[in-house]
C-alpha cells in the first residue's frame, strides 16, 4: 500500500465532512433571509398592492 493511500485510509474515518461548519452557514443565511424580509415586507407589500391596484383598476 503507498504512502498516500495508508493516509487516506487512516484519516478518512476522522475526516467525514465539517457538519457543524454547513448548519452554521445555514442557520446564518436563515437569519439574514428573515432579518431583510422583517426590514423589507412591509415595502414589498405596499408595492405588490400598488401593482395589483393597477392591474385591477379599484
Amino acid at each position: 500500500m503507498n504512502s498516500f493511500r495508508r493516509k487516506f485510509v487512516a484519516t478518512g474515518a476522522e475526516e467525514r465532512g465539517d457538519v457543524p461548519g454547513w448548519v452554521l452557514i445555514s442557520l446564518m443565511t436563515a437569519g439574514l433571509v428573515i432579518a431583510i424580509w422583517a426590514i423589507a415586507g412591509p415595502a414589498l407589500g405596499a408595492i405588490f398592492e400598488s401593482a395589483l391596484a393597477r392591474v385591477t383598476g379599484f
